[in-house]
């Protein structure tokens, strides 16, 4: 079972059930590539402020984004759980997207977390129109598995 820490860095309270289905996405995405593999992964809740500078630091654009995902597995490692790195999600980005598509803030956290999950575990939508589409069928297909769909 994928351990997940989190940590809130907002003065946003999240809802306990909300939080719980986000790391319910991350272990879902994980087992759904890994089965058989125990993986720790670090969640932070930040604001866009935060995470623009983290995306200024390590992306090299000066803007805020919805989330980063921080990949650090070693899939060498013969036994134990392994780190499999670290999401920031900005609840500020998080909340006025979830405006945007219509939908709640809680489809729109669980899905951040699907993606950015599968960035940690090596799937890519940035190669070409293929990988995108096949990242985009399996953040589907976890999101609806666990019961978060659009409303």
């Amino acid at each position: 079972m994928t351990k997940v820490y989190f940590t809130n860095l907002t003065k946003n309270k999240l809802d306990k059930t909300v939080l719980t289905d986000m790391k319910r996405c991350i272990q879902k995405t994980v087992t759904t590539l890994y089965p058989k593999t125990s993986f720790e992964v670090s969640l932070t809740l930040c604001d866009n402020a935060y995470i623009k500078e983290l995306n200024a630091e390590y992306r090299g654009i000066d803007r805020e984004t919805d989330v980063l995902s921080f990949p650090i597995c070693d899939f060498d490692i013969p036994k134990g759980p392994k780190t499999l790195g670290d999401i920031v999600i900005s609840i500020e980005k998080a909340t006025s997207q979830a405006e945007e598509y219509g939908h709640s803030l809680k489809r729109e956290l669980c899905f951040l977390c699907v993606h950015s999950t599968l960035h940690l575990l090596g799937i890519n939508h940035e190669d070409d129109e293929e990988s995108r589409k096949k990242m985009e069928d399996m953040q589907e297909e976890i999101l609806n598995s666990l019961g978060i769909v659009r409303e």
